[in-house]
């Protein structure tokens, strides 16, 4: 299984597409959702995510880990992190959109895939979202309490990809990985 490497700028980046098209603002649950959905699409097209978080089902749905942890972590008041200079702290659930992050980190394909997952899904409330998807995806499953993690694998298998494109993903994810870990600054 392929390491992830969260891209907290384009995450960012790609939640403030998602604000601005929602107006500036909106429930934290519904934009997690969005970006759960704007990730798996772009596993099913180009077979890598635009986020690198890890995921996992939780009583609402799939959650991506590292940007709830952003949304309702404990800031750092030393260290401001790229998302909290760029998106709000949740007030009554819900973020918005305080300073334009750009968007030098997306593609024009991956801003395409924003704005039609927001055509598509952004006009459900967080709650109807949940039930939605909890019938729409099968890697998703049923938690009462904690979390149980989802992989590249269970939303490859779900949607539809053969065990050799599975394992091809896997394998060129991995490499990805490799190389920007040696590229990374320490």
């Amino acid at each position: 299984m392929p390491e992830r490497r969260f891209n907290e700028k384009k995450t960012t980046q790609a939640a403030a597409r998602f604000l601005a098209l929602a107006g500036g603002g909106m429930n934290y649950m519904l934009l997690i959702k969005l970006l759960y959905l704007l990730d798996r699409r772009s596993l099913s097209r180009w077979g890598r995510p635009v986020t690198g978080d890890d995921y996992f089902s939780m009583k609402y749905g799939p959650v991506l880990s590292e940007v709830l942890d952003l949304i309702t972590g404990m800031p750092d008041p030393n260290c401001a992190s790229y998302w909290a200079k760029h998106i709000s702290d949740p007030v009554h659930y819900v973020v918005e959109l305080t300073a334009d992050p750009g968007d030098d980190e997306l593609s024009e394909a991956e801003e395409d895939v924003i704005e039609a997952t927001f055509k598509k899904f952004g006009c459900y409330n967080q709650f109807d979202l949940a039930a939605h998807l909890h019938q729409m995806l099968e890697e998703w499953q049923p938690v009462e309490h904690g979390r149980i993690p989802i992989t590249y694998g269970d939303i490859l298998k779900a949607i539809k990809k053969s065990p050799e494109e599975i394992a091809a993903i896997e394998e060129e994810l991995s490499s990805l990985s490799d190389v920007e870990r040696m590229f990374s600054p320490r």
